[in-house]
């Protein structure tokens, strides 16, 4: 694994390894222990005010509802994500029914940690995953058909990545991160960045 000179001492080697694989071994299965671990991992993150507005769809090579998903991945993704061992599709619940009104205002925000739990689990049992959404999102709710309120939002390829991480694989820096969403100060003062 390429180390980034930047990564200080400490971080959790688990979130130091993690990376998006474009290829899994076929023959690495995801058995109905694991994908219950993974799923229970994303039921503990955090939401606002506990609304826990997420939601998933998964599938395996062999089942039935492996190949709903495999026939709407966009030609880029299904050379890789067909031969995870687990595929998840993640939903969010935005409406109340098929109403106007919100379920939660941060149903997309949660998701995400819920993904992330799942995705940190993934990396505990020596499993790698892939978030994409390169996949026909009108086909696949048209086909999964989610209950009034609830969108598609993503999909997670899961399993035994069959390669280590691309060299050119690249971090943006906490400096970045800091100064990225503000707009340079104009000389001779102004408003400064919050911090």
């Amino acid at each position: 694994m390429r180390r980034d000179p930047e990564r200080p001492g400490g971080l959790h080697p688990l979130l130091a390894g993690r990376f998006s694989p474009y290829g899994f071994d076929p023959a690495a299965a995801v058995d109905d222990r694991t994908r219950e671990l993974l799923l229970e991992a994303a039921r503990w993150a955090p939401s606002a005010g506990n609304s826990q507005p997420w939601g998933f769809f998964t599938g395996r090579p062999g089942e039935p509802e492996h190949a709903r998903l495999v026939r709407r991945l966009a030609p880029s993704s299904a050379r890789w994500a067909t031969d995870a061992g687990l595929l998840v599709v993640a939903l969010t619940r935005r409406r109340v029914d098929d109403t106007e009104l919100v379920h939660s205002e941060f149903a997309d925000y949660d998701l995400g940690q819920a993904i992330a739990h799942m995705t940190f689990q993934a990396e505990a049992l020596g499993l790698a995953a892939h978030q994409f959404r390169a996949f026909d999102l009108e086909g696949l709710t048209e086909d999964l058909r989610p209950n009034p309120g609830w969108a598609i939002v993503s999909m997670v390829a899961l399993g035994k990545a069959a390669e280590g991480p691309r060299a050119d694989r690249h971090r943006h820096s906490v400096a970045d991160l800091l100064s990225a969403p503000w707009a340079p100060l104009p000389v001779g003062g102004g408003v400064s960045a919050p911090g």
